[in-house]
């Protein structure tokens, strides 16, 4: 017999809504937040994943916490930037996901918006809060990432441009 949790994140996958809200609608049910025992991912993980705006808004609005990660220390907010899921990265920011949340690398979503040279994400990011100064386990932020891409590179000018727009002054480092 299969349990609750496992049926749950099945019906996730294979999309079958009806079943998915009967399991949640019922009197103190919490399978909305159920984790997958090898993986560590919620159903939010899963909608992320195939980059689904629709579902993704469905979880959440049945109770779904955008802040809980995976085995590796993913949130769905994370994976989003990872795969340049904008709209799914707008959506758990207005949702309440933190979106200065590191992975187990101490990636964060702006580091991983920097990396993908994803301008409109790394604005999105930084005018939800995201900090350019958070370092990962190496040590570097996202705007020393965005320095190491070169002059090549707008990041830095947009990571700049984004936490004026947020109303923040830059800080710079070194001889003028």
């Amino acid at each position: 017999m299969q349990r609750e949790g496992y049926k749950f994140l099945e019906a996730v996958k294979k999309r079958q809504g009806d079943d998915v809200t009967q399991m949640i609608e019922e009197p103190g049910s919490i399978l909305v937040n159920t984790r997958d025992i090898s993986s560590g991912e919620t159903a939010l993980h899963i909608v992320t994943q195939r980059r689904d705006a629709v579902w993704l808004n469905f979880l959440l609005s049945k109770g779904a916490n955008p802040n809980i990660a995976d085995k590796n220390g993913t949130t769905p907010l994370q994976l989003a930037a990872q795969l340049g899921f904008t709209e799914g990265v707008e959506i758990l920011a207005e949702r309440g996901a933190a979106v200065d949340v590191p992975n187990s690398t101490g990636e964060t979503p702006l580091i991983s918006a920097v990396h993908r040279r994803d301008s409109g994400l790394v604005r999105l990011l930084i005018s939800k809060g995201a900090s350019a100064d958070r370092a990962d386990n190496s040590g570097r932020t996202a705007r020393d990432y965005a320095v190491l891409m070169g002059a090549r590179s707008d990041m830095l000018a947009e990571i700049e441009r984004a936490e004026a727009e947020r109303g923040e002054k830059t800080e710079t480092y070194g001889p003028s």
